[in-house]
């Protein structure tokens, strides 16, 4: 843990912490990409609890200046994208998480949080 979180990824942690999401980790991306500062990345059991934490996303970003861009692969509940511009969100559902590995991919970046649940 390098710093304390932002105000948008402490949000997007807490919803899915609320959402009982495992291996949350925040990767520090803003000297290695241009298309996003962080990363987080986290894991659910089902399809359907992958949904329920990109929902609880959605719904903590309601009335705050951080507005989900884009949302992809919200219906197959395999691996969930959301876009809030500063932060790119990726909820995976276990298996699918250790197909991609995006930690090894991203593995020389700085951590910046990582919550075991």
């Amino acid at each position: 843990m390098n710093e304390p979180l932002n105000e948008l990824n402490r949000l997007a942690v807490d919803a899915v912490s609320e959402k009982k999401a495992t291996d949350i980790l925040v990767l520090d991306l803003r000297n290695r990409s241009d298309l996003t500062d962080y990363f987080l990345i986290c894991s659910g059991n089902t399809h359907v609890q992958v949904q329920a934490i990109a929902d609880a996303i959605l719904e903590n970003t309601v009335g705050t200046p951080h507005k989900v861009v884009s949302v992809e692969g919200y219906s197959s509940g395999n691996w969930v994208i959301l876009d809030l511009v500063d932060t790119i969100v990726h909820v995976f559902k276990k298996d699918v998480r250790k197909y991609y590995d995006l930690e090894r991919l991203w593995g020389d970046v700085p951590v910046v949080a990582e919550v075991d649940g």
